[in-house]
């Protein structure tokens, strides 16, 4: 890896963030359905859904915050791919500039860009009456989890945007991720779905990381869910990380 990687990556950071601050609506439009759903949920469904605990908002939250970040992640298929288009990358490559660094600024700009977004959603939630006693390092814990799942759908996202034919193409790819919590405990216990779908809720990664987040906001022990949750996230961030790079390399071979 060229010794200028950390060098390279903050400049082409720098060059993505002044992108995102010129048009702020791609940081609102993220962060708007997640409060859509967070709205209607609590407002208009919460009083006819039974979850065992006093604030459905609570309860709802962390599957709430995992759809900001599977709405936001889209986002960095669509500028990759109009990097790709525009010819940023050949333009790129005549330059001593150290390959890896153009995937990573692109990562690490969805990251900052989502950790703004969740940060909107959570105080909409403080508005709505979300409360927690959690401590500080329960609430780094749950700020680790969220980075981690960010950086795994990331990765994911790199993919389409180094291989889609569209721009929508490049950004379609994000709506199964959107509703994969809705088939989870995000919204309502796993116990009330049939059989099969209650299967495959309990076993889908969302399951897991919303148990995790949803115990370290209600100060309970986690248990294996924080494991499991963990292994996810790593697990899916690996096999994202290795496909992404091997299509990133066949492109620019």
């Amino acid at each position: 890896m060229n010794k200028h990687f950390l060098g390279d990556t903050a400049v082409l950071l720098g060059r993505s963030l002044r992108h995102i601050g010129r048009s702020p609506d791609t940081i609102i439009t993220t962060a708007v359905m997640p409060i859509a759903f967070m709205l209607l949920f609590v407002y208009v469904f919460g009083g006819a859904i039974d979850t065992g605990t006093d604030s459905y908002v609570n309860y709802l939250l962390p599957g709430i915050l995992l759809i900001t970040i599977a709405s936001g992640i889209s986002y960095t298929a669509f500028r990759l791919f109009l990097d790709m288009q525009g010819g940023i990358f050949e333009r790129f490559q005549s330059m001593p500039i150290a390959r890896p660094a153009v995937l990573w600024a692109h990562v690490l700009t969805s990251l900052v860009a989502n950790v703004i977004s969740l940060v909107v959603v959570v105080l909409v939630a403080l508005a709505m009456g979300f409360r927690s006693g959690a401590g500080v390092l329960a609430w780094l814990a749950v700020g680790g989890i969220l980075i981690l799942f960010t950086l795994a759908l990331t990765w994911i996202a790199v993919i389409p945007g180094l291989s889609a034919k569209s721009v929508d193409g490049a950004s379609a790819f994000s709506y199964p991720l959107i509703f994969l919590p809705f088939v989870s405990s995000a919204f309502v216990p796993t116990g009330t779905m049939p059989g099969p779908v209650r299967a495959f809720a309990e076993h889908q990664p969302v399951t897991s990381i919303v148990n995790a987040i949803r115990d370290l906001f209600t100060e309970q022990p986690v248990g294996a869910d924080i494991w499991t949750a963990l292994a996810w996230c790593v697990g899916i961030l690996v096999v994202a990380y290795v496909f992404a790079t091997v299509s990133y390399r066949r492109k620019i071979s």
